[in-house]
């Protein structure tokens, strides 16, 4: 077992620092705190996260990591820990390791040792999920599908028996296209497409996998929420007070019985709880 006691001790750390997804008032004092305590910051690209330590006054040196140099880098960055230093992780948006590169180092890091701590922020996913209007737990983030046709429908076919609410992202020139595969694989569904949140022109699309289809002038970063596959009611052709039985025998507590007999016949918990008490007052 290995315990971590973040902020017990002078252990080097790498701090996975959640960045604005658009709105730079999304900053926390924390993330600008850490980003301004560290000894060094690895990005994606320097540019854009430039220009958001600049925009608070951070001056730090900016170092890229992602996918195509990830081996290398992550060498840097055990390297800066070894050597005592503090060093920041950073996304171009959101959260680093969130359809992001990252666990690559993670993984290294706390091989050796070294503490790991996350600095919440913003996130596309839950912002898109709490405004959705699709039940919010529990829920699955897949992240991007394939970009490829068949491969993207293998994917929707493995997951369409999910009761979890799904949540993926989706570039806007694929929207349509994976909205109408969607639908074929799992049939008519409440579905939302949240658009450019947190900015100025962020948008909530809300309907279902079929009326969402062929959507024009949608831009920007796109997370797509779909319900999960709805449970069919299964009425049992058992006498209530012997299903009753079987779901006590097998574990349930007579209130927990009542309670899903009454869900899967549609009837008033209160008939159920009765016909339960009618066979108590036979056996008195």
């Amino acid at each position: 077992m290995k315990r971590q006691k973040s902020f017990i001790g002078d252990m080097p750390t790498l701090y996975l620092v959640a960045t604005p997804i658009g709105n730079l008032d999304d900053m926390t004092f924390r993330a600008v705190k850490i980003l301004s305590s560290v000894d060094v910051v690895f990005c994606e690209d320097t540019r854009v996260s430039g220009k958001l330590l600049h925009h608070f006054e951070i001056k730090k040196p900016l170092k890229t990591y992602h996918d195509f140099n990830k081996e290398m880098k992550s060498d840097d960055i055990l390297n800066h820990l070894r050597n005592n230093d503090n060093v920041a992780l950073i996304s171009d948006a959101g959260y680093p390791l969130i359809s992001d590169p990252g666990y690559y180092v993670i993984r290294e890091v706390i091989k050796e040792g070294f503490n790991v701590v996350s600095i919440p922020g913003a996130s596309a996913v839950l912002s898109a999920v709490v405004t959705s209007g699709i039940v919010p737990h529990p829920f699955m983030f897949y992240g991007f599908l394939d970009s490829k046709d068949s491969k993207k429908r293998k994917e929707l076919e493995l997951l369409k028996e999910y009761k979890e609410t799904l949540v993926f992202y989706e570039s806007p020139h694929r929207i349509n296209k994976t909205v109408k595969t969607i639908d074929e694989v799992f049939g008519e569904r409440n579905l939302v497409i949240a658009r450019e949140l947190t900015k100025k022109y962020e948008e909530i699309l809300r309907g279902t996998t079929k009326s969402l289809q062929d959507i024009t002038d949608i831009k920007g970063e796109m997370v797509i929420v779909v319900e999960g596959k709805k449970q069919e009611k299964i009425i049992s052709d058992l006498p209530i007070i012997d299903e009753l039985n079987m779901l006590i025998a097998d574990g349930l507590t007579s209130k927990e019985a009542i309670k899903q007999v009454a869900k899967q016949r549609n009837l008033p918990k209160n008939d159920v709880y009765m016909e339960y008490h009618k066979k108590e007052n036979k056996e008195w």
